[in-house]
């Protein structure tokens, strides 16, 4: 499986490009710094320099071209203002979309939120990054590609367990970044989760055992 990877120097990215990797599949980072390409490829990655939120849809078509899958994983980050949040974390899934259906990939999976919600209420960064998500979560589900969508908790780099909690509602809770790339993975061998969106938190439930009964 080759699966390119939105958002390729974050840390969700990395991991999941490594886990990848150490099984035998080819992992295409999309990243916007070209300093970062010998961090993705440490990672076992090729890196691929595209700057989402500028890009052509057909720059991006480019660089994914010939992958089985791509995985939004993007995001302007914490220190960034609410125009970002719109044009990265709302704008750059978009953007994959579009670049994914000329490319003829089908399979798409996006690292949302818990609390992503198109009509989450307030002025403040935060909620604007979680209008965003929403609005990014549903442009995915109303695609037309065989999606997942993904919502962790609070996010940690605790060592992974192997074991989470999944579900369409959860209570609030955090999880490692470990365990959040093995559940992606999972999610990419697992045809039921095709039009599901769940949240993930830790929990006690192996990965691809919760992943299955999805």
């Amino acid at each position: 499986m080759r699966v390119a990877i939105a958002g390729g120097h974050g840390q969700i990215a990395l991991r999941l490009a490594k886990v990848l990797s150490e099984r035998g599949d080819n992992a295409v980072a999309i990243i916007r710094n070209p300093d970062h390409a010998d961090d993705v490829r440490q990672a076992g990655a090729e890196p691929a320099v595209v700057d989402l939120e500028h890009a052509s849809e057909d720059e991006v078509a480019q660089a994914i071209a010939g992958c089985d899958a791509a995985v939004f994983s993007a995001g302007a980050g914490p220190g960034s203002g609410p125009q970002r949040k719109e044009t990265m974390d709302y704008g750059g899934a978009v953007k994959l979309i579009a670049g994914a259906k000329q490319a003829g990939i089908s399979r798409y999976v996006i690292v949302s939120s818990v609390g992503a919600n198109p009509d989450a209420a307030g002025s403040d960064t935060f909620s604007v990054y979680l209008r965003a998500k929403g609005r990014a979560d549903e442009a995915v589900r109303s695609s037309g590609l065989d999606a997942t969508v993904v919502r962790p908790g609070g996010l940690t780099n605790d060592p992974g367990t192997g074991r989470v909690s999944l579900g369409e509602s959860l209570r609030r809770g955090r999880v490692p970044r470990d365990d959040v790339a093995a559940v992606i993975v999972a999610v990419l061998d697992s045809p039921n989760t095709i039009g599901k969106t769940f949240e993930l938190i830790g929990g006690d439930t192996p990965v691809a055992e919760a992943v299955a009964a999805i």
